[in-house]
């Protein structure tokens, strides 16, 4: 799976320009503030149908502009595809695949695959439950249809949970809707539970060896999955996600009192996490800033693995300010020694250790050939 060429025009601080991309390493150059993320941008953009620095299209459209458009040549499932984007001020974005006008983004999952690195990814490491969380709904909502089904139910239950401990202080009534909320959030939340699980345990292998290689030291990454108390996706005779519904049951009839009491739900997959451990110590807490990127960088190859394996392509990898606090062998990885795949890497100035790459140059929005 590659980009061939993307062509910008009114995008960020684009005016309009054509970048073609080697199958290999591609390393886009330049001083802060140039362009190199948001040619990174456009490429995640045409992938998944949204930005991943901005909420708004609009945001995305050159301030002198009132239309932005993208458009890739890439190669993927065994054909040449074209992608495209047409945003606007006035009206309401269009997105296309080989000339036909898609009714929703979801229409674009598995056109383009990529898995993205950029420095918010560090909060993974160094920040709450919900950052991890965020890498686990990405990763499985692309994998796994039964996943991302499950997911959005889950989250329109929660919401409905939510609003009846809130507000059921005005309406008592509303608390007879509970055990049914709790069941159906139980049944979702088991087929979550079951899906999270597998692709830590896949994660948590590849990322080790990942890192092991990464780091080039003796080094140790563990990733350990938590769950709801009393919950054991890894049991023997754990074999679907029904195997785990009795469990989730009765963790949420032992905190219902004190759900109701705190207006809160306490029960659920929605507090999932999982734990990462260098060399015994959590990495939260004991990591060094250039342990914890490089941790970071061995859980996003690693996720690539996982898609590679299970799609038979291998999903370009989106490297933004990942050079930055890492010593010269860990900078010397990432600019020489990932062979598989495409990769795009924003650097200010690491041209000069590039063994094999090619190297684009950006200059205030511009493509330097």
């Amino acid at each position: 799976m590659t980009v061939n060429k993307i062509y910008l025009e009114g995008w960020r601080n684009f005016k309009s320009s054509e970048v073609q991309f080697a199958p290999g390493v591609n390393v886009i150059a330049g001083r802060n503030a140039q362009g190199k993320t948001n040619l990174l941008e456009a490429v995640y953009y045409l992938a998944v149908g949204k930005s991943f620095r901005s909420a708004y299209d609009k945001e995305l459209i050159r301030l002198a502009d009132d239309t932005a458009y993208v458009r890739a040549e890439i190669e993927s499932q065994g054909r040449d595809q074209i992608l495209e984007a047409r945003l606007a001020r006035s009206r309401r974005r269009e997105l296309f695949a080989n000339g036909v006008k898609l009714k929703k983004a979801a229409e674009l999952t598995g056109r383009l695959s990529v898995v993205l690195f950029n420095p918010e990814d560090l909060d993974m490491i160094r920040s709450g439950a919900a950052a991890r969380r965020r890498l686990l709904d990405h990763s499985l909502c692309q994998l796994r249809p039964r996943y991302a089904a499950a997911l959005s139910e889950f989250n329109k239950l929660y919401a409905h949970k939510t609003r009846i401990l809130r507000d059921y202080h005005k309406k008592p009534s509303l608390l007879d809707l509970l055990d049914d909320f709790n069941l159906r959030l139980a049944h979702e939340g088991a087929v979550m539970i079951y899906y999270r699980a597998a692709f830590i345990e896949l994660l948590a292998k590849k990322a080790a060896v990942n890192h092991h290689e990464f780091s080039n030291t003796e080094e140790i990454l563990e990733i350990q999955y938590k769950t709801v108390t009393g919950v054991n996706p890894y049991a023997e005779g754990q074999k679907s996600p029904q195997d785990l519904l009795p469990a989730l049951l009765e963790h949420q009839q032992s905190h219902r009192e004190a759900e109701i009491r705190s207006g809160q739900c306490l029960s659920g997959a929605h507090r999932d996490d999982f734990e990462i451990i260098i060399n015994d110590l959590p990495a939260r807490k004991f990591a060094s800033q250039g342990q914890a990127r490089t941790a970071a960088v061995s859980i996003k190859l690693a996720e690539r693995d996982i898609h590679h394996e299970d799609s038979g392509e291998i999903p370009v990898l989106l490297l933004d300010d990942v050079l930055s606090e890492l010593d010269a062998a860990r900078q010397d990885f990432i600019l020489n020694r990932i062979k598989q795949g495409q990769v795009l890497i924003t650097s200010c100035n690491e041209t000069d250790r590039v063994e094999s790459g090619e190297v684009i140059t950006v200059e205030n929005g511009m493509v330097i050939t």
